[in-house]
């Protein structure tokens, strides 16, 4: 008897070598990011989580952009070939998305983070915060 993984049975490979490709080609893990930014990263790292979160912890060298303030006006201070890389909280929140659609509708290239903050803090990986993000004052503190 077949168990429930084998039962509905496997995609040809051919099918799930352009599944993964496709994948790839809109998403990044956040052991990868880490890697990129140690040599100097190619892309704009992007937190689109509110303000407030961003302050009490973000990857250091993220820019803090609200998916909600994606605008026009607001990404024309980078060039039109800026590859951007954004995250959220993590699985259980969607800004990502919603950050990645409206930069591709901006017509810049875009990949998800994928687990965001909460992928980031599996691996280990340091956060950077805002030392007095109760209060604005904006020094920082490695987590």
């Amino acid at each position: 008897m077949p168990s429930l993984v084998t039962e509905p049975g496997f995609a040809d490979p051919a099918t799930a070598l352009a599944h993964f490709e496709r994948r790839l080609g809109v998403e990044t893990d956040c052991s990868d990011v880490h890697e990129s930014l140690k040599s100097g990263a190619d892309f704009v790292l992007v937190d689109v989580r509110g303000a407030k979160l961003y302050a009490a912890g973000h990857v250091a060298g993220a820019v803090n952009i609200p998916h909600r303030t994606m605008t026009a006006e607001r990404m024309a201070q980078y060039p039109r070939d800026s590859a951007f890389v954004v995250y959220c909280a993590g699985p259980h929140c969607n800004g990502a998305h919603k950050a990645a659609i409206r930069l591709a509708r901006l017509g810049y290239p875009v990949k998800e983070m994928i687990g965001g903050i909460t992928g980031w803090r599996d691996e280990d990986f340091a956060l950077e915060r805002d030392a007095d993000a109760n209060f604005g004052i904006g020094t920082l503190a490695v987590l």
